[in-house]
């Protein structure tokens, strides 16, 4: 469980981070959304580490980042995976060997324990082993981003980020993308925490919903709340298109009378 306790963030005197609060669970897509410049990006980057804070806790189960030494982090590392937006694969290495790069740099396995476990994982998000010792040039940028689903998870990690997972994949792929970050987040009982600004993803795995604007949360629930919501500010960015409009509206007209 990561916990997320009145983050300030500012850059040169411009506030981007004010006074945010959410737990993000164990088990579940803790997703970040909101417009371009509402400070989501921030708020991941100051999670995971990359941007110091100005005041706040931002706590790792009961791990408090900012007070955590050098050694400490790099520890906290080990238990990290990341989902790049733009899956961030090495096109000098095989499939295999991108999802066994984390093992080489942190794990103290033997060369054939690091294959089973890049081979587990890869059989896990559906590689087939004739896609092994293919360069990631050579397979489709779906197939690229269960590659790096599957670095990501080589570690077994209890802490997952991803940004913008379905960055450049056509309304199909985006959709398994979705449904397998889930899985493995159930699976595997990690806290995935999610920036999207994806209405189909928010609305098919958003589990826990932080929504920011102009650097205020301004709505924090799930996705079978997110209908009855009564924040202004949510329903203008959800509910932006003519399409989620009429979804909305037919949600409404679905419930019974009181």
């Amino acid at each position: 469980m990561i916990n997320v306790k009145n983050v300030h963030k500012s850059f040169d005197g411009h506030v981007v981070l004010d006074n945010i609060s959410v737990d993000m669970h164990d088990g579940q897509c803790n997703m970040i959304i909101g417009q371009s410049g509402s400070g989501k990006t921030v708020l991941m980057k100051s999670i995971i580490g990359l941007h110091t804070i100005d005041s706040g806790r931002i706590e790792y189960d009961g791990r408090n980042l900012p007070d955590m030494t050098e050694k400490e982090v790099r520890l906290l590392r080990r238990e990290v995976g990341m989902l790049f937006q733009g899956a961030a694969l090495f096109d000098s290495q095989s499939v295999l060997e991108n999802v066994m790069f984390p093992l080489e740099m942190w794990a103290s396995m033997t060369r054939k324990e690091m294959e089973e476990r890049a081979k587990f994982c890869l059989g896990r998000v559906n590689i087939q082993d004739v896609a092994w010792n293919l360069s990631p040039a050579e397979i489709s940028g779906g197939m690229q981003k269960r590659v790096a689903i599957a670095r990501a998870i080589s570690m077994n990690p209890k802490y997952l980020f991803c940004d913008e997972p379905n960055s450049g994949l056509d309304p199909k792929t985006s959709l398994v993308i979705d449904q397998l970050i889930h899985e493995i987040t159930e699976e595997f009982n990690i806290c995935t925490v999610i920036n999207s600004h994806d209405m189909n993803s928010i609305m098919e795995i958003g589990d826990n919903i932080v929504f920011l604007k102009e650097g205020v949360m301004r709505w924090n629930g799930s996705r079978h709340e997110i209908f009855d919501a009564e924040s202004r500010d949510l329903q203008d960015f959800v509910f932006a298109s003519e399409l989620f409009k009429k979804v909305r509206a037919a949600h409404k007209s679905e419930r019974p009378a009181d």
